[in-house]
């Protein structure tokens, strides 16, 4: 699959695939959601986005993906560049054409379908030809074992993991430059997710495909990431590299629960990082 995308294949192309620079979010015309979000995706990376439920990770990703219009939601100040390309005036499918696709939060394969059938869905925008799509098949049935097991199955009918590999798998028959991934652990058993997120860095290794991942696991998540950000109540609260997060002292506090009520808004880091103010 790889030697047929050398426009995204390695690792090692320089510059940013995805920027995101000082969004506002609003819902109905009145909720303000995301409050001056800013993040970069650089190409060939894994970027984490953070947060507790509510904290607007899901709202982020659909910004960049363009699908807030059908949940009455608009980005109404800032930009989102994919490639050097304004795209937060370009309909989904555009989008994905691209190369830009977001696999959702809860999975949402199609049920009736089969996960082969589901897999081919991937492909409708493809114009490579039945030879390609077939090749590119067996590569996900290579990374997903377990979905070639399951090829003939009813998709509605398979495991939860199942069902999430096959929604990763679907994605990935797009030939896509960047994935957003929302919540790939929801509801799943700790091995299984620990499967899944191994799959996702061999696709961003072997595939070059980035990937914005928002997830609530955090200490999961900056394991396989190069980078993350924390959101909390719609703004960006702390950034930086995966291993500094993990070892900052307010993120483990915070994430572990030892300080009840406690806000980023009262650390000095959170002073320090007002980046939703520029």
């Amino acid at each position: 699959m790889s030697s047929a995308r050398t426009d995204t294949a390695t690792v090692a192309d320089a510059g940013t695939i995805l920027s995101v620079n000082n969004i506002e979010v609003i819902y109905d015309h009145v909720i303000l959601v995301l409050k001056g979000v800013s993040l970069t995706v650089p190409r060939g990376g894994i970027v984490a986005l953070l947060g507790a439920n509510g904290a607007g990770k899901t709202t982020t990703l659909k910004a960049v993906s363009n699908l807030l219009r059908a949940e009455r939601g608009e980005v109404t100040k800032g930009t989102i560049e994919f490639e050097g390309e304004r795209i937060d005036r370009m309909t989904p499918n555009a989008l994905v054409r691209r190369g830009c696709i977001q696999v959702m939060e809860g999975r949402h394969c199609f049920g009736h379908l089969t996960v082969e059938e589901n897999l081919l869905t991937g492909a409708f925008t493809r114009k490579d030809g039945s030879a390609a799509i077939r090749c590119d098949i067996e590569a996900m049935y290579t990374y997903f074992p377990r979905l070639r097991e399951r090829r003939k199955s009813i998709a509605g009918y398979t495991s939860g993991g199942e069902q999430q590999m096959c929604a990763i798998g679907r994605a990935m028959m797009s030939r896509p430059k960047m994935i957003l991934l929302d919540e790939p652990s929801m509801g799943l058993a700790p091995q299984v997710v620990e499967e899944i997120f191994d799959i996702v860095q061999r696709l961003n290794g072997q595939e070059g495909v980035s990937f914005l991942l928002a997830e609530q696991n955090t200490n999961l998540a900056l394991r396989y990431a190069n980078y993350g950000y924390i959101l909390e109540t719609g703004r960006v609260v702390l950034d930086g590299e995966a291993k500094a997060l993990r070892e900052n002292e307010d993120v483990k506090e915070f994430y572990l629960g030892v300080a009840e009520g406690r806000s980023f808004r009262n650390v000095k880091s959170y002073k320090r990082r007002k980046r939703w103010l520029a």
